[in-house]
């Protein structure tokens, strides 16, 4: 009797940590998307593709009928995966903003980083081979079982009122347009699909035509290259942009709150782009891209402060492949294996091959699209 009251109160004084003694909760993408509020803070375990390429780090849903059918994935700060996006986008409230914000706080993650781990970061981070420049091309997407912390809201993005005034900002991963994002702590059952480069990656389906309902691509301009350079800022100018190259693949350190920096109308840009996989002209195209989603953020020319996410994805596109053109590469190619410029390609193929490239990358590799309107 004595051994077992020793047993059980030696017991009573072990600490079991709060990320394994939560309770874990089954469920999927699409169920987590149709309300991710509920989920926010919980421990949860999803099986599902894991995507890693230009802007994206995501477990990809199917069928969730969402403007964006995915959760963000992140690893814990201090994780130094090499796994992730190779261009990203975070939009933050600056010091001076008026705007009020919740700092939210949230129970740290511990991830393990076992044998399973490190193969499923190995796998999103093998490079693909291609001709040409390739953007943040991966040889695989992962299917895989995934326990995390789900951070979970409403609404994502810069919230504005009927006027167009900025009076909030919500949401995770690049562009603040994700409303779930699980932190990692922990993967298993892998599985890796490689992706057929060669073959090209799959045509849009005829069933996203509603896109168009909202987002009608117009003939990109000749000054959009130029716009997307001036928004980076003069040299030395204080604008609220800030660009840092390393990867963007953890959660940020002060993630959900205003920053303690100031910027002409109250809004922060913190673009990141891993040099180590964005070389030569790569690099000059991925700046293009990003800085087309901060000039028309700041000064819309066209309404996109109210266009969806695919409508200021399919612009920055169309940057892209300008800015491809101006520096003479051969081919241009996205995750997925979708090519959006090719040298040979005539004049009157040009528009036609371009749309049906950005189309098919947004709704079937980002999972960017716009449901049917009921």
């Amino acid at each position: 009797m004595k051994r077992i009251l020793l047993f059980v109160g030696l017991l009573g004084c072990v600490i079991i940590p709060t990320s394994l003694s939560a309770q874990i909760v089954d469920s999927t993408v699409c169920d987590i998307l149709a309300n991710p509020q509920s989920f926010d803070g919980k421990i949860v375990r999803i099986k599902g593709v894991v995507i890693a390429g230009f802007e994206e780090f995501a477990i990809k849903g199917s069928g969730c009928d969402q403007m964006v059918s995915a959760i963000w994935l992140a690893y814990p700060e201090g994780t130094k995966g090499k796994a992730g996006p190779v261009a990203f986008l975070r939009l933050q409230l600056g010091k001076n903003h008026p705007a009020a914000v919740t700092n939210v706080s949230r129970p740290p993650v511990t991830l393990d980083k076992n044998k399973d781990f490190k193969e499923f970061d190995n796998l999103l981070s093998a490079p693909a081979k291609t001709s040409g420049v390739c953007l943040g091309c991966v040889r695989f997407t992962v299917t895989a079982t995934l326990v995390g912390r789900l951070d979970g809201t409403k609404e994502t993005g810069l919230i504005r009122d009927n006027g167009g005034k900025v009076i909030g900002l919500s949401g995770f991963g690049n562009l603040n347009y994700y409303n779930a994002r699980l932190v990692l702590q922990s993967v298993s059952e892998i599985s890796s699909h490689e992706i057929d480069y060669a073959k090209g990656g799959v045509s849009a389906p005829e069933d996203t035509a509603s896109v168009s309902r909202s987002f009608t691509p117009v003939p990109p301009t000749a000054d959009q290259i130029k716009r997307a350079a001036d928004a980076f800022g003069a040299p030395g100018q204080d604008n609220g942009v800030s660009v840092g190259f390393g990867g963007a693949n953890e959660i940020p350190k002060n993630d959900a709150a205003k920053s303690s920096s100031n910027s002409p109308d109250g809004l922060l840009f913190d673009a990141r782009f891993d040099s180590d996989r964005l070389k030569g002209p790569a690099m000059a195209v991925a700046l293009s891209h990003v800085g087309t989603h901060i000039a028309e953020i700041r000064n819309p020319q066209i309404g996109i402060s109210s266009v969806i996410p695919y409508g200021a994805e399919f612009r920055a596109w169309q940057t892209t492949v300008l800015n491809a053109m101006t520096a003479k590469i051969n081919a241009l190619t996205i995750p997925g294996g979708y090519v959006i410029y090719n040298q040979s390609w005539s004049n009157s193929d040009l528009g036609k091959n371009a749309y049906a490239g950005i189309s098919g990358f947004l709704v079937n590799w980002a999972n960017i699209t716009n449901p049917p309107k009921p």
